[in-house]
């Protein structure tokens, strides 16, 4: 059988007393591309951060690549959400993307041509090759978006998870980016997580809704009825000449991929 990219079982997690993830059960296979949609403080970033082994939960197993999140870091890129730093900050794009080629056995270690060569090609692949040596401050804000992909994908990951990755887009720079993530799914496992219902893209094959609680749809459309179950509360869908589609009502709360 395939190893799974990843595997939840029974998780629970409370952060400060306060119960943060409940029950989640998810199996994601390595062709996967799921899309975890909820609302702000529904447990989106913090599934994220027990996938990558920055937190523990407190119930429950977690598998990536078949083994702990902890032994498995070199196998997931991480795109967060819009990073802050000093856009004055004299470091190139190149330089940028260079990072994701660090690893604990990498701290000290002067990048060598093969590094370089993985970083321009992550850079050809989110359309910025032609930027590689200009400052980071000089890129709008989809471009250091696309930079901080490549960034990810500079790691060789076989899974690629990104939070909230169109939050800072405009609508032409934000479909272009939808088209690239649709690629990357053809080559490694793609989980994002996003409260903007405009966000499930046609690409996404299938859409896990997150309120502290975890309900999974194996296809990849919506319903008032599902949005209602993760939101609280009616929501009125409009497309706005955006591609969207219709989900059965929510069962049981269920994982897989």
């Amino acid at each position: 059988m395939t190893t799974p990219a990843i595997e939840i079982e029974g998780v629970s997690l409370a952060l400060r007393g306060v119960p943060v993830l409940t029950d989640i059960d998810l199996r994601l296979e390595p062709n996967g591309y799921l899309a975890i949609l909820g609302p702000n403080g529904g447990g989106k970033t913090t599934l994220l951060k027990l996938i990558l082994g920055l937190l523990a939960p407190d119930r429950g197993r977690i598998r990536v690549s078949g083994q702990p999140p902890s032994r498995s870091r070199g196998r997931v890129g991480y795109v967060p959400q819009i990073v802050r730093f000093d856009l004055d900050f004299p470091i190139r794009v190149l330089d940028l993307v260079l990072m994701g080629r660090l690893g604990p056995r990498r701290l000290f270690r002067r990048f060598g041509p093969r590094d370089r060569a993985v970083a321009r090609a992550k850079l050809a692949q989110v359309e910025l090759e032609a930027y590689a040596d200009r400052p980071v401050g000089t890129l709008s804000g989809g471009q250091l978006q696309r930079a901080l992909i490549a960034r990810a994908l500079a790691l060789e990951p076989e899974i690629l998870l990104l939070d909230e990755p169109t939050a800072s887009l405009d609508e032409r720079v934000g479909r272009s980016v939808w088209e690239l993530f649709g690629e990357l799914s053809r080559e490694m496992a793609v989980v994002l997580v996003s409260h903007d219902i405009g966000a499930i893209s046609q690409h996404v094959r299938s859409v896990a809704c997150l309120n502290r609680r975890l309900y999974y749809h194996p296809s990849k459309g919506l319903t008032a009825e599902m949005l209602e179950a993760t939101y609280g509360c009616p929501v009125d869908l409009l497309a706005h000449g955006h591609p969207h589609r219709v989900l059965p009502p929510h069962g049981e709360p269920a994982g897989g991929v």
